[in-house]
């Protein structure tokens, strides 16, 4: 909820963590619980927030006051590593991620060169997100310029803070989803100079992944980076074995799988990688070097049989994190869910995510991942007004664990 130009006034009772933490023990004195709470919105961003008691005289006799009582109020969740093109194949019948691509992402793919398609699949997407109480994201698109065109479309049309970018992808795939290093390189140009901060719309340049982009088309990512340099990236790293031998025999001259990346410029704090496990300790050391960040996405990790990420890891060598649901190998939309599972990937290596940590990665971790925390993540003066109402009553198990 935000882009609005009057004064609002919400009631309810509202979470939040109000600082970005550099480990997981500072979060739980930066969280936030104001049982009557009162959040004042103007153009689009908080003017006032606190106890109900303190505020109530602020508001005017002619705004009407939303009234969420007996509702918890929270910050919109933040997605960060999602394809939306792949929402109508969740379940296809998990195999290993290169042969699941071949089989079931690619061809699903190739129905986005239809605008028309585009369109519908980017209307039913938002509003799975919105109706999960996800605000933000970080989006694929397919190779098709139209696929970003129409999903671009569709966010801006509901004010909703969207990354995405076009899928870069000159190799190692169908002869119908390849582009080439030049014409990924003008149209990606072309998708920024159209979407590129229009509103609240961000491009990430986006490769998939090493393997399906030459050296050529490496090169064309560098060159959009530095002409663009205030654009995200956005791709795959170390999610399998069989993944990462193959970088190292398409590109054997590099230092492993994330040196692809750093030697090409793409690395950097606008970075974000679906990753599951970076390979040795130099990669680590380069992420957090770089402050480039991770997504860590338990039901894709899962489904494909990829293995557990190391959350622990990633808060030593104090590289950021933020919860992806990666749809279509990812098996849910909902943030929750995605918590939920989480906490078994992280069980299961005798790591114990508590409520607030979890809390925190899906909302202002998630925005500090993506370099949005100054402008998303909780309920600050200034930042964008974007929170989501839930009704645990419709639980009642939920009700019961709340």
């Amino acid at each position: 909820m935000s882009g609005e130009h009057t004064l609002k006034a919400v009631r309810g009772s509202f979470i939040d963590v109000t600082r970005t933490v550099d480990n997981p023990e500072e979060i739980a004195s930066a969280q936030r619980f104001i049982e009557d709470g009162l959040l004042l919105i103007k153009q689009g961003k908080v003017e006032w927030f606190g106890e109900w008691e303190d505020g109530k005289h602020q508001i005017p006799d002619t705004i009407r006051v939303r009234d969420y009582r007996g509702k918890l109020i929270v910050p919109g969740f933040v997605d960060t590593h999602i394809h939306y093109p792949q929402s109508e194949m969740m379940g296809a019948y998990g195999e290993q991620l290169l042969e699941w691509l071949n089989k079931h992402t690619f061809p699903t793919e190739r129905r986005y060169e239809d605008l028309e398609y585009a369109r519908e699949m980017s209307a039913f997407f938002i509003k799975q997100l919105l109706r999960n109480g996800t605000t933000t994201a970080l989006v694929f698109g397919t190779v098709h310029p139209q696929s970003v065109d129409a999903l671009f479309e569709a966010a801006s049309h509901i004010n909703m803070r969207m990354i995405a970018g076009k899928v870069m992808m000159d190799r190692n795939a169908p002869d119908y989803l390849l582009d080439t290093a030049e014409s990924s390189y003008h149209q990606s140009k072309e998708l920024i100079e159209r979407w590129h901060k229009n509103g609240r719309l961000l491009y990430a340049i986006t490769p998939r992944f090493a393997p399906t982009s030459s050296p050529e088309q490496m090169a064309m990512a560098k060159r959009l980076k530095e002409e663009y340099p205030d654009t995200w990236v956005h791709t795959h790293l170390c999610e399998n074995k069989d993944e990462i031998a193959w970088v190292k025999e398409l590109y054997p001259e590099h230092d492993g799988y994330l040196d692809v990346y750093h030697q090409y410029g793409l690395t950097g704090k606008k970075l974000c990688l679906c990753s599951l496990r970076p390979s040795r300790r130099k990669e680590w050391d380069r992420l957090s070097e770089t402050k480039s960040s991770i997504a860590f996405c338990p039901t894709s990790n899962l489904y494909l049989g990829s293995g557990l990420f190391n959350l622990k890891k990633a808060w030593q060598k104090k590289v950021k994190v933020g919860m992806g649901t990666d749809i279509g190998a990812g098996t849910t939309f909902n943030m929750l869910q995605t918590l939920n599972e989480a906490y078994k990937v992280l069980q299961l290596q005798g790591y114990r995510l508590s409520a607030y940590e979890a809390f925190y990665l899906a909302t202002l971790g998630g925005a500090k991942s993506l370099g949005l925390d100054d402008l998303i993540g909780n309920f600050l003066p200034g930042k964008e007004a974007d929170f989501v109402v839930m009704e645990p009553h419709r639980h009642s198990a939920t009700t019961a664990a709340l």
